[in-house]
């Protein structure tokens, strides 16, 4: 089944109410959404993640520039040597980041091409289902100009709790003291039922990170996430057995061979790929199988359109529990909740949450219809 066209359409939506992080300001909520167009009309989708701060152009231009050149009149069941080539014709200027960013979106797309074609779920071509439900954590706490913080953050943290949520991801890196005081605060809000996760996306040094650890240690939270920069293997490896809380990281984490220190020096208690922009889901099912190998656990990364988050929930179906038993520690999928005027209208709402569970489709594919007039309508390029 001959590929004939590879179109990356980059979409961007200003937000009504900017919010930020520890990296600055979110003022669009934007996506690179790939379309493989197939010999035989099946047409496959995926999706390049943008960051916060990241404009989808950069993905479309390596999409546009570099893979479609190559790709077209090529076989999309060729999945595996595509990656590989086109990982390699980057290699002399990527290798991470923005190249490997762009051919996730390309290999999602392929490989919901070859669902579509054969009638079954990406997690029945690259070895069947663990699981067909998965419990998610919302992601969200982040800031707006005027409002009252902890308080409001507080009052989000019950909310998300009255809506069945077991699990909730607070953003952290707004000053040592002040995180400290939010895990207490909320710990105490919701009880000791919840989980509790806290990201810091990459605003501490060593020092700082050392101090949140221990004193929120009594807060029991499940993971801390990226309080160091994503360079600093070292200073993670010195963190990672100071108290119980485990230490996550990985979103910016690109690949095998990007993975590969950090599993062998036993860096991190669990690693976070993001399958829109670590790799797709054949680099991806490699990263999982070398976690598999070294006993670390593996809960990905999600903060893309529909689109991302119903490729990452076929991703989870097909990954192990670490390792296997009677009552094994399971995935959890990053249930975003912060402001996305496009994520849901994107596949016709297709992510069904109810009673604390999302379940994974077993629809052809990614799992669900994509609403090209939302992209027609939001598109930048």
């Amino acid at each position: 089944m001959k590929i004939v066209n590879i179109i990356p359409h980059a979409i961007s939506v200003p937000l009504e109410t900017p919010f930020y992080f520890s990296q600055g300001w979110v003022k669009a909520r934007s996506s690179l959404i790939v379309e493989v167009v197939t010999e035989d009309g099946v047409i496959g989708w995926g999706e390049s993640l943008c960051h916060g701060l990241q404009s989808p152009l950069i993905a479309a231009s390596f999409i546009e520039h570099v893979f479609k050149p190559m790709l077209i009149g090529r076989d999309v069941f060729d999945v595996e040597v595509l990656w590989e080539e086109m990982y390699n014709r980057t290699r002399p200027y990527g290798q991470a980041g923005a190249a490997v960013n762009a051919i996730s979106g390309v290999d999602i797309a392929l490989w919901d091409a070859i669902g579509r074609a054969v009638k079954q779920p990406i997690h029945k071509l690259i070895g069947g289902a663990f699981r067909t439900e998965v419990t998610p954590y919302a992601t969200g706490f982040y800031r707006i100009e005027g409002a009252n913080y902890p308080q409001d953050l507080i009052t989000e943290a019950q909310g998300y709790v009255a809506n069945g949520l077991k699990a909730l991801k607070l953003k952290i890196g707004f000053g040592v003291d002040s995180d400290i005081e939010l895990i207490h605060q909320v710990r105490e809000a919701v009880g000791s039922d919840i989980k509790i996760m806290a990201d810091a996306n990459a605003a501490y040094n060593l020092g700082a990170a050392r101090t949140i650890i221990k004193e929120t240690e009594s807060c029991n939270p499940y993971f801390l996430e990226e309080l160091l920069a994503p360079e600093d293997i070292v200073g993670y490896k010195q963190i990672k057995n100071l108290s119980k809380t485990n230490i996550a990281a990985g979103e910016q984490i690109f690949g095998k061979h990007g993975y590969r220190p950090w599993l062998e020096q036993s860096a991190l208690d669990i690693i976070q790929p993001d399958l829109c922009s670590s790799g797709g889901i054949t680099e991806c099912k490699k990263i999982a199988a070398m976690a598999q190998a070294t006993n670390t656990t593996l809960i990905p990364h999600v903060w893309g359109s529909g689109i991302g988050i119903a490729a990452s929930l076929q991703f989870l179906a097909s990954i192990p529990a670490t390792p296997l038993s009677l009552n094994p520690i399971e995935p959890m999928l990053e249930f975003d909740q912060s402001s996305h005027p496009f994520r849901t209208d994107l596949i016709f709402d297709g992510i069904h949450y109810a009673n604390g569970k999302v379940a994974i489709s077993d629809k052809p594919g990614i799992g669900v219809e994509v609403n090209t007039e939302v992209i027609d309508r939001f598109r930048i390029n």
